[in-house]
């Protein structure tokens, strides 16, 4: 009986300490390019490491090559910006679950002399459809990153297709925003951004937010596991501490906390852990 006891004393040891060496392995993060170009995550994720120990390594892409990146098992989690396609990803068994994190909002943004006449709109897809109208320039993303899945989103709803004025009116950069940003200064182009970057933006010269406020442009980020059922070698204990950590009281008051100018940049929304 003793002897059963220690042995199930050294498993339970030993469990606990794959547990706790898995937990402090380097976590993967596969996320958008936006929480990397707001200097959010430069400011986040060291409070995590110094609270848990626990170091992150971030890969910041555009949020439909972070989910396939996810789906080929390289990443632990995933901070994206495009619920719908997050959730699919959960659907189909990638994901363990999906968790709102932080909102902030998209604006349209262009020159001041505002050849299409934007200023004053407070409907996305009625300025897009004047500066189809008006065959003004416009920078697209198109990356398939959630900020250029939600410009294709505003794009249908207006009924027209953008795609067939490629390389006229309508420029795809098929680059991350702040190169799109730069693309759209130099050109005189208008373009859609997520807000975090373009309050971070060091280049706006005399461009302007000209379009915001509409239900339309609300910018929801998720956080996920990646499925250690499907990708073995995923570190879970280490991806459920840091989802653990951005949901939670610190996590999400650091989110709050952030600031450039003065100007928050996200919006927390979990639900307090």
């Amino acid at each position: 009986m003793l002897l059963a006891s220690r042995v199930l004393a050294t498993l339970a040891a030993s469990a606990w300490l794959s547990f706790a060496m898995a937990a402090s392995d380097p976590v993967l993060l596969q996320s958008t390019t936006s929480t990397q170009n707001s200097g959010l995550l430069d400011y986040l994720l060291p409070k995590f490491t110094a609270a848990m120990g626990i170091e992150v390594r971030v890969v910041a892409v555009g949020t439909g090559q972070a989910l396939k990146n996810a789906r080929n098992g390289d990443g632990d989690v995933l901070l994206v910006h495009a619920q719908d396609a997050e959730e699919q990803f959960v659907a189909r068994g990638y994901g363990v679950q999906r968790f709102d994190l932080m909102y902030n909002d998209f604006v349209i943004v262009g020159p001041r002399h505002d050849p299409a006449g934007l200023s004053g709109l407070d409907n996305a897809v009625d300025a897009l459809r004047a500066i189809a109208g008006q065959a003004a320039l416009f920078a697209s993303r198109g990356d398939d990153s959630g900020t250029h899945k939600r410009e294709l989103g505003l794009w249908r709803l207006t009924g027209i297709d953008s795609s067939a004025a490629s390389g006229g009116w309508y420029l795809e950069t098929g680059s991350g925003m702040g190169a799109t940003l730069n693309t759209a200064v130099g050109l005189r182009a208008y373009t859609l951004t997520d807000r975090a970057t373009w309050i971070a933006f060091g280049n706006k010269t005399d461009f302007a937010v000209l379009v915001a406020g509409d239900h339309q442009l609300f910018n929801q980020y998720g956080v996920i596991l990646v499925n250690p059922d499907r990708h073995p070698h995923v570190n879970a204990a280490g991806g459920r501490a840091l989802i653990g950590w951005l949901l939670g009281r610190h996590g999400q008051a650091a989110i709050a906390q952030y600031q450039i100018a003065g100007q928050q940049l996200f919006f927390p929304n979990a639900k307090v852990r």
